[in-house]
């Protein structure tokens, strides 16, 4: 799909920019002090402001470039209009967008926190590395020069918030830079808090990189009814976005009952053989989509990789296979009609000898001859393979 940008779409993306750049401005002083001269009072001073405060540790920015291509409500929408009845959020710092910088930055986010103690919400983006004091991640000094690290702001500005919500797939498991040797000691935030003894609410919003409605979202429902509203599952993620298995919506899930399943990239069947963690990976990629409800990695020909799922990116490879044995049933595979539960009555040690093929097929109560002849034409293959477990 060819991606053009006419004269229209390139204002709208400049709005954006102005907007972010005109916000950060507004708390440098002289910003301050401009404002306070102005003759009309400003949209934001009429309502009650809520800081966030977004805080990148280690991390690849995708998770900011998400937020910035939110649609509805658009970024502009997002920090100039009241959103929520009676409540305007302000990106209170943010060291990627805001025009301040150096000293300038760190004042407003020293304003932010000693002004609204316990009333901003503070984002993390990126694992927070704590090898060698936590220096190979810094942001900022103090003033005498010595570096300040992200685990320290981490550590620090989750104390004093309203909430903190840990954004993207590092910030909520540790993610990347938390896999194989991990040479930083990277960890997620809700592993930092937990070692630190903070009690502050956490909220995991995993995704490489979450979906904008995801953060938007969380934001808005946790300013309207605390964190009730969100209603978080046992990986304290709201349920709204992180419910529902992708499996259970996926375009491919016919291909899949039916025994059809792509064996090379470009084929058309189920992508399951090919590495799809989707049947252990809860989000609603399938409904939602991304790029304002364009595609999703699926929709688009490519397994889904269980960016959301807490042992991304996996120990072996992000395209093993998920192996039937190594799951938890019946809640994996769900059916697609409530008159082939019956079909899911054998135990763990048949689906491994049944194989993946048949097993699928089994599973979702169709398709059983066609998978048939596909284990027969693929005896031999080898199911044994340690695969990560389901995403409960």
């Amino acid at each position: 799909m060819d991606m053009f940008m006419n004269r229209r779409s390139f204002l709208e993306a400049g709005a954006g920019a102005v907007t972010l750049l005109g916000c950060s401005l507004i708390r440098t002083p002289e910003g301050r002090a401009a404002a306070a001269e102005a003759k009309e009072p400003a949209k934001a001073e009429k309502v009650a402001e809520v800081p966030v405060v977004w805080m990148a540790t280690g991390s690849c920015t995708g998770c900011s470039v998400s937020l910035l291509n939110s649609a509805a409500p658009t970024i502009q929408e997002l920090l100039l209009d009241e959103v929520l009845p009676g409540k305007h959020i302000s990106l209170a710092f943010h060291a990627t967008v805001m025009a301040a910088q150096g000293e300038q930055a760190m004042e407003a986010l020293k304003d932010t926190v000693k002004n609204h103690r316990g009333g901003y919400v503070f984002v993390v983006d990126g694992a927070t590395a704590t090898a060698d004091d936590g220096l190979h991640c810094t942001v900022g000094e103090r003033s005498d020069g010595r570096p300040l690290t992200g685990f320290e702001h981490v550590r620090d500005l989750s104390r004093d918030a309203l909430a903190v919500l840990a954004v993207g797939a590092c910030s909520s498991f540790g993610g990347i830079p938390a896999a194989g040797a991990n040479p930083t000691g990277a960890i997620s935030v809700p592993e930092l808090l937990e070692r630190e003894r903070i009690k502050t609410p956490v909220v995991r919003i995993p995704g490489c990189p979450p979906h904008p409605d995801w953060i938007v979202g969380t934001i808005a429902a946790l300013l309207i009814g605390g964190l009730k509203a969100l209603d978080l599952d046992d990986q304290l993620r709201p349920r709204a976005f992180f419910g529902q298995c992708i499996h259970d919506d996926c375009p491919y899930r016919g291909q899949f009952e039916s025994g059809n399943f792509a064996s090379h990239f470009g084929e058309h069947g189920c992508l399951l053989k090919l590495g799809c963690k989707g049947p252990i990976t809860y989000a609603d990629c399938p409904i939602r989509k991304f790029n304002n409800g364009i595609s999703w990695c699926v929709e688009a020909g490519h397994p889904c990789i269980g960016c959301c799922h807490p042992d991304f990116p996996f120990e072996n490879s992000l395209f093993a296979p998920v192996t039937p044995a190594q799951l938890s049933f019946p809640e994996v595979f769900p059916p697609a009609r409530a008159d082939i539960v019956e079909h899911r009555q054998a135990d763990k040690s048949t689906y491994a000898t049944l194989g993946m093929i048949g097993v699928a097929a089994f599973l979702a109560g169709a398709g059983v001859t066609a998978a048939a002849r596909q284990l027969k034409a693929q005896e031999g293959e080898d199911a044994s393979t340690p695969s990560p477990t389901e995403d409960q």
